[in-house]
Order: structure tokens, then sequence, then C-alpha cells
């Protein structure tokens, strides 16, 4: 029994002395929390950059290069572009994390916020402005001068979520009481605001809705066009495209994308990277400005498209 007894004191004067301290190299600041350095040997992960198809996917390559190989200096670390045929399988990126920041449509982002909880992280500025409009074009041969001279003909649209090529000219034909089925004699989707141009330029459509950024965009790299496609219908503003991540993404590394990006106005070495992507500077945006936009969505039903 006293050896029992005498056992159990010198586990418990053991379990009571103090603990050895270890050497640590270095402090924690919890408040200022700095990313991990890739480990010797290993290779750094990328950043996942999506960007919808508001242009062609060669289109988004050459225009977007410039300004990714900018990003890969300034972060020190790969930049992988991500495309998708369409706006909403870009959105099942940015909601299950598989992509770290992205360039989405308006009602792309009005759909991923309300869903999941997609981020505002900047906006672009344009001319001076974080809006653009819907154009109406058809051929410059055309005699349509408003949405009701296109009855019986044939119309591209961009996106099925697209705002500006499907959204607002499908609100068009409501307010004049019709639906797309019914109003036009066929209707198809380009998948990019480029190759909706280029289906009314070369006559293989009788009249588009587009971007307004992008048509202007594209008419500034190919002033022919110009002679082949004509405005007969802008829309009131709309809040910009954004530039969104994934509520997934970590604060830190959202932190540090937004800094980066509005700094790019006074970088000297950004401006052939902004003016790739046609944009100013960026800047913050309020969710707030995309409110009008919400009221005309929800309106228009998303159609059901086969792949």
């Amino acid at each position: 029994m006293k050896k029992i007894i005498l056992l159990l004191i010198t586990i418990f004067l053991v379990s009571c002395s103090a603990i050895p301290q270890t050497k640590v190299a270095g402090n924690v600041d919890l408040n200022n929390l700095q990313p991990l350095p890739t480990p010797e040997g290993y290779e750094a992960v990328p950043l996942r950059v999506a960007v919808a198809a508001v242009i062609s996917p060669k289109g988004t390559v050459e225009s977007y290069s410039p300004f990714l190989s900018y990003l890969e200096e300034k972060l020190n670390r790969p930049v992988e572009l991500i495309q998708r045929r369409t706006y909403l399988e870009v959105n099942d990126l940015i909601e299950h994390g598989e992509v770290d920041i992205a360039f989405v449509c308006t009602s792309a982002y009005i759909q991923g916020h309300d869903s999941f909880g997609m981020e505002l992280l900047v906006a672009p500025q344009v001319g001076g402005k974080t809006t653009y409009n819907s154009y109406l074009i058809v051929p410059t041969s055309s005699e349509a001068q408003s949405m009701k001279d296109l009855r019986e003909k044939v119309f591209a649209f961009t996106d099925p979520i697209s705002l500006s090529g499907r959204v607002y000219p499908t609100y068009i034909l409501q307010q004049l009481g019709f639906t797309p089925e019914e109003f036009f004699a066929r209707t198809f989707y380009t998948y990019s605001h480029d190759e909706a141009i280029r289906a009314v330029a070369s006559g293989v459509a009788d009249g588009a809705a587009v971007d307004s950024l992008v048509y202007e965009y594209a008419v500034a790299r190919d002033p022919s066009l110009a002679e082949k496609v004509k405005v007969i219908h802008l829309s009131p503003d709309f809040g910009i495209p954004p530039v969104v991540v994934s509520p997934f993404t970590r604060p830190q590394v959202k932190e540090e994308l937004q800094s980066l990006l509005l700094e790019m106005a006074n970088d000297q070495t950004a401006q052939e990277a902004l003016a790739s992507i046609g944009v100013e500077q960026f800047v913050l945006i309020d969710d707030g400005a995309y409110d009008s936009v919400r009221e005309l969505v929800g309106v228009i039903p998303t159609p059901e498209v086969q792949p």
C-alpha cells in the first residue's frame, strides 16, 4: 500500500512540474499575417483567374495576356487563365472555390451574389465611368430603326444570362408584348459579344444586342466594323461587369489582390496591362450599384438552353 501511495505522489509531482521551454524562432502577429513562403523544392501554387466569355476564347487570351503577365510578375507566382463556354459555368467555378479571382458579367454577378455569396473585389473604370450599356446593332445596310423593325428576323443573343446580350433585349420585347420565340423568325447564341458583332457584320444575323464596352473596343481595334454595323438603340446605364472572388477566397488573398488592382493606375509598368483590357483603372464599387439590374433580371426568366 505504501508503494502505491508513493507512486501516486511521484506522478502528481511530475505532472505539476514546469514544462521545459522550447525555443521559438520569431514571433507570430495574428494581426499581420503574411503568406507562407513556398517550401524549397516545391512549385508556387498558380493564381487561378477566370474570365467570362464576354469575348471569344481567342480574343480573351490575346487581350488578357499582358494583364495576366503583370499579375504574375507582381505576385511572384504563376497565373493560370481559366475559360468556360457560358457565364453559368464560370459562376460554378467561383461557387466551389475552383478559381481565385474572376471577371464576370453584371447579371452573372447578381446571380452569384444572391445565390451563393459571390463577393465584389473591384470594378473597372472606362471612360471615367463604372457603367455600361446594351447596344442594339444591325448591319449598316438594314432599314431597321428600332427593335420593332426586327420582327420575323434572325437575332443573335450572346449568353442565356447576359444582361446586355439577352436580358435587356428580351425586356424590350416584353414591353412590346412578345417573347423572343414569338417575335423573331430564329434566334441563336454566340456565347461571346465579339462573335455577335461578327454575326451581324457578316449578315448571319439581322440584329444582336451587345456589351457597349466590347463594341467600342472592337471598333477601335478594327475600324472596318463601323462600316458594316450600326447602333440603333442604347439602353439605360447599368453597373459595369465587376471583378469578383469566391466566398471561399481567404481574406488575406482577397486583400492582396484588391490592393494590387487598385494600385495599378499609379504604376507606370501597369499601363500596357490596363490598356490591353481597355480599362483606365480599377476602383471600389458598392453592391447597390447593381440594384437596377436586379429589378430587370427579376422579371426576365432564364431560358433552358441545350448544350
